[in-house]
């Protein structure tokens, strides 16, 4: 079997297994969705690309060592070895973590609108807007709205990676929209 084609747990066993190039698939796979997790809390090109490469050699020696017993579940694994990185650092120098949208990021259905854009240049506004809102609720409420809308993790991964109930995650992406809509009417913007 080609290893383009093999699950995450299937090419985690062939680099244990002496198959280097599984982990180049591996990586490859998600890194786009790691760095852009990591980018969103620190928002700075260069920080990000030093903690996404941290994450991965975590990783690397994890897997190396024989601990990483995430079967089937590498990437929400891998935004959590990165997230915490991203903390660490946010620890050590005692910033306020910022998290934004990437540009791009479709999340209207946040607002429960349906095709919000059909030219460019209004699609790109409407992103900066909601990002600037999304900059605005407190860190808690930007971290489970990135998690779950950008990274695709469900409200138990996400649980888990903050440490809360899934209920408090609940909340959080809960009062996160609500602050969403107020600003939206405070600002007396309209979503295209």
């Amino acid at each position: 079997m080609q290893l383009f084609h093999q699950s995450d747990a299937e090419l985690i066993h062939a680099y244990i297994h002496g198959q280097k190039r599984a982990l180049e698939v591996l990586i490859n796979r998600y890194k786009d969705k790691v760095y852009t997790s990591v980018y969103m809390l620190v928002k700075d090109k260069y920080l990000a690309e030093d903690i996404f490469q941290d994450a991965f050699l975590k990783m690397i020696k994890t897997i190396k060592e024989g601990r990483y017993a995430e079967q089937g579940k590498f990437l929400p694994w891998a935004i959590r070895v990165a997230h915490n990185l991203c903390m660490d650092h946010f620890r050590r120098t005692r910033q306020q973590v910022l998290v934004t949208l990437p540009d791009g990021q479709d999340i209207s259905n946040l607002f429960g609108a349906g095709d919000m854009v059909a030219d460019g240049i209004i699609k790109r506004q409407t992103h900066d807007s909601v990002r600037k809102l999304v900059e605005e609720l407190p860190e808690e409420q930007r971290e489970v709205i990135v998690l779950r809308i950008y990274s695709d993790l469900s409200f138990k991964e996400i649980s888990e990676m903050t440490g809360v109930s899934i209920n408090t995650a609940l909340g959080r992406m809960r009062y996160a929209l609500i602050n969403l809509r107020k600003f939206i009417a405070e600002k007396e913007m309209v979503l295209r």
